[in-house]
């Protein structure tokens, strides 16, 4: 045994090397990590694969977690959700990735079957969780519809605070509810926002607001929970002007000003990684696709790659 001078000595020496060695290399991590985004890979893309092989591949491409789904034709059942979701979150979790968010179906607490995934959520210490999109009540006006779904989230985030849980809606174009922002931001108006908010879709902001996407986006900020993550462009699908999916970076997303714009309202939620342009099924949640798994591993990890460096760079 040393002596406590020799100890003494050898602490202090180690120690002034400590710059030089690993106290350089963890704050270099530490810098990094500043700069980094929490990126979940959205699992509809991986429903060709079971939950240990998803959470193997997703820990294997550097992704931080897995953004499950947990609806009809997802990669958890509805209907099984007692039994699956458990299953799923152990079999994902042992491969050193978190699942702390899951996309679902839910609309009502008064639909048991919602509240049976909500319930198993909590227990499976999920984080956050998307709604289904709200659809217009013919029976109804626009107002009086808004008014309905503002009543549904109300109950919906006070049964999220008794779970722990965070529901999100998600901005989405078309005809549904929340094409708009200020349809998102009417439902939300009674909730409580630490336990709801929305899942903010910068591609689909883009293609409803066009220019006044950043107005939106300041509508909706301090609502803002999780961020989905995509891109696209305009052009002619069968003699039709349509938005065109394509990898991120190839596009008419502005993610530079995007960003920026998260970073100076000190926003940094997590990320669901979606890519849904053409990749032999897979792109849709296709449980057998028609190219390589190779191909769609390699898609993923340059979208993932491009997301960090256009976060860094931002």
């Amino acid at each position: 045994m040393p002596t406590r001078r020799e100890f003494i000595t050898k602490t202090v020496c180690a120690a002034s090397l400590l710059p030089f060695s690993a106290y350089a290399f963890n704050n270099s991590i530490f810098e990094q990590q500043d700069d980094v985004l929490n990126v979940n890979i959205f699992s509809k893309h991986l429903q060709f694969l079971d939950y240990k092989s998803t959470g193997e591949i997703v820990a294997e491409m550097g992704f931080s977690g897995v953004d499950l789904t947990v609806r009809p034709n997802g990669h958890v059942l509805p209907e099984s959700v007692k039994t699956d979701l458990p299953k799923a979150v152990k079999a994902i979790t042992a491969s050193g990735v978190n699942c702390s968010m899951i996309t679902t179906s839910i609309e009502s607490v008064n639909n048991p079957l919602d509240v049976d995934i909500l319930k198993t959520a909590g227990s499976e210490n999920i984080q956050y969780y998307r709604t289904n999109w709200y659809k217009y009540k013919e029976n109804m006006s626009m107002q009086d519809s808004l008014l309905f779904y503002q009543n549904e989230v109300k109950q919906l985030g006070d049964l999220n605070e008794k779970l722990g849980l965070i529901g999100c809606y998600q901005n989405h174009a078309g005809t549904s509810v929340g094409a708009s922002y200020w349809e998102i931001q009417k439902i939300l108006e009674t909730v409580n926002p630490k336990h709801f908010g929305t899942q903010y879709d910068i591609r689909h902001a883009m293609v409803e607001g066009g220019k006044s996407w950043e107005n939106g986006f300041q509508l909706l900020q301090k609502n803002i929970k999780v961020i989905v993550l995509k891109d696209f462009k305009w052009g002619q699908v069968n003699g039709k002007w349509e938005p065109i999916n394509v990898p991120i970076g190839e596009g008419m997303v502005d993610f530079d000003k995007y960003f920026k714009l998260l970073k100076k309202h000190n926003l940094k939620p997590p990320v669901s990684l979606h890519l849904e342009y053409d990749l032999g099924g897979a792109e849709k949640g296709d449980y057998e696709i028609t190219v390589d798994k190779k191909v769609v591993f390699d898609a993923m990890k340059r979208d993932l790659k491009k997301v960090q460096q256009l976060w860094k760079n931002a």
